[in-house]
């Protein structure tokens, strides 16, 4: 029974260690940070660094000294007949003799060390090692780039969910409280059903609301939890405040900044094509000139009659070569030309999709900044709206239990009031969003 209780104390340790390793509370910053350690892609893109690696060692090994090993047996089944003249042996002139020349088995080993001496597609492929490594970094890079937005946008989601449903909730409960006040009045006979209807109808209305808003807020979190790396169900909580959060993320110095586009991953993507179809034009051009090999080999061979070779008696003899081959090319008809100019074409492409990428990049931060200065107005007009909409709301509240405005009115004050609600959510959430579009195109 002790031994017992000692192994579930012992299990129940290593369960709640386990628990204790994934942290369930995030700033955004926090989140960000989390995200690009475990997010999958993030994973994945550093494994692409180490892939690169490799394969740059690959591509120089391929020009260093190889040296390979055979071993080879043969028992020919049916040794073949050759035919030599008769009178060799003393027979009649004319005639043959059947004889069979060598060992029905045989078995050697060699070992041959080859080094190449020259070859331009080799030089050329050295130097693209480096400029892949760098196609793999920047990739990684703009990998970072996507999970630190999509975090952005994931926990931007997750507050607006919880602020919609808080303020759902305390939408309801005001209307149930009115809905109460007026059901009372209506039994009194101080109104008409008409007003209690018009409040059924948006209550219904808000209730529907809620309940969504409850269920895109489970929704949310998961989102944010596949975008950290984490598991659906991991219980993770939010530290940041929406109102705090956005107008932290208010930065006019931002707006200020000078964009310097060797910064911008597209833009050093961008660059690493031209570098590519550039090392291909050179590779194409590498095909015309010669190429040489060195090689040496080294073996021993045995013959016999039986499966005896392991034995100590047994004749090796063995055997060396030297030696080098020289490829040159002479006459492709015109093929080795036409790639060469297929090359040319795809560089002047790449160039072309450079200039583009300038161009864009620019507009897009242009596009960027204005979309930005856009949010921070918005977000600042539908805060002043939402105070508006409060005050108009309460005045028809109080109109209307003095009698002095219809319950359509009241409804239209309301439904005004929880649109204004809505949009100042997504305001806040817009100004998070458009500031790191900003950041990311500065890569900041």
């Amino acid at each position: 029974m002790k031994r017992s209780l000692t192994l579930v104390l012992l299990l129940l340790g290593i369960q709640m260690g386990f628990s204790q390793d994934k942290p369930t509370s995030f700033s955004l910053q926090e989140a960000i940070n989390y995200a690009l350690e475990h997010n999958y892609s993030a994973i994945n893109a550093d494994r692409n660094i180490e892939d690169a690696q490799k394969q740059k060692w690959e591509t120089i090994a391929s020009g260093l000294p190889q040296v390979n090993g055979a071993i080879s047996y043969q028992n020919q089944l049916k040794q073949p007949v050759s035919l030599i003249p008769g009178e060799l042996a003393g027979g009649a002139p004319g005639s043959f003799i059947p004889v069979v020349f060598g060992q029905k088995q045989s078995t050697s080993a060699t070992a041959t060390l080859s080094q190449q001496i020259f070859d331009g597609s080799y030089i050329v492929g050295v130097q693209a090692t480096k400029t892949f490594i760098d196609y793999s970094a920047n990739s990684k890079e703009k990998n970072a780039l996507d999970v630190r937005k999509a975090v952005v946008e994931a926990y931007g989601n997750v507050l607006l969910a919880e602020e919609s449903t808080a303020i759902l909730e305390k939408n309801k409960a005001a209307l149930e409280k009115n809905l109460n006040e007026t059901q009372k009045i209506f039994e009194n006979g101080l109104t008409e059903e008409e007003n209690v209807e018009q409040l059924q109808i948006t209550l219904a209305s808000v209730t529907n609301q809620l309940k969504n808003a409850i269920r895109l807020k489970k929704i949310t979190v998961q989102m944010l939890n596949l975008v950290m790396g984490l598991e659906l169900d991991n219980p993770t909580k939010l530290t940041e405040d929406l109102d705090i959060l956005t107008e932290k993320q208010i930065d006019f110095n931002l707006i200020e900044s000078s964009f310097n586009l060797e910064n911008n991953v597209d833009y050093k993507m961008a660059l690493n094509l031209n570098e590519q179809r550039a090392l291909e034009l050179k590779l194409e051009k590498s095909k015309a000139l010669p190429t040489l090999n060195a090689f040496v080999n080294f073996g021993y061979t045995a013959y016999s009659q039986e499966f005896d070779f392991l034995k100590k008696e047994t004749d090796w003899f063995n055997s060396s070569i030297l030696g080098f081959d020289l490829n040159i090319p002479i006459f492709s008809s015109l093929r080795r030309s036409a790639s060469t100019q297929r090359a040319k074409i795809a560089l002047e492409k790449a160039k072309t999709q450079k200039t583009e990428a300038e161009e864009s990049l620019r507009l897009n931060w242009e596009n960027a900044k204005s979309e930005y200065i856009l949010a921070i107005e918005q977000y600042q007009t539908n805060k002043d709206n939402l105070g508006l909409a409060e005050r108009i709301e309460k005045k028809n509240q109080v109109k209307y239990f003095e009698g002095l405005a219809t319950s359509f009115e009241l409804r239209q004050a309301q439904t005004q009031l929880y649109a204004v609600q809505q949009e100042y959510l997504q305001s806040m959430v817009d100004v998070i969003n458009k500031k790191t579009a900003l950041e990311l195109i500065l890569n900041n």
